[in-house]
């Protein structure tokens, strides 16, 4: 697995998730316990991991919504 998005805003992380599955590509959040250990107060991001087969595709999904910057 590759990792795709690191973020602390889990809203970031459910909107990147819905945009990959309506793709077709699997998607894992790491980190998320131990994000909910510090007590919710967003110091330690969430990090989305992809297989690497699919990176590049996952990227361009994110991209393409502004979650991403380009290039």
């Amino acid at each position: 697995m590759k990792e795709l998005l690191r973020s602390t805003d889990p809203t970031v992380m459910a909107f990147a998730s819905v945009l990959l599955r309506g793709e077709d590509i699997d998607c894992f959040e790491f980190d998320v316990n131990m994000s909910i250990l510090e007590g919710g107060i967003g110091i330690l991001p969430r990090r989305m991991m992809v297989r690497e087969a699919d990176f590049d595709r996952a990227l361009s999904v994110l991209r393409d919504n502004d979650i991403l910057p380009a290039g």
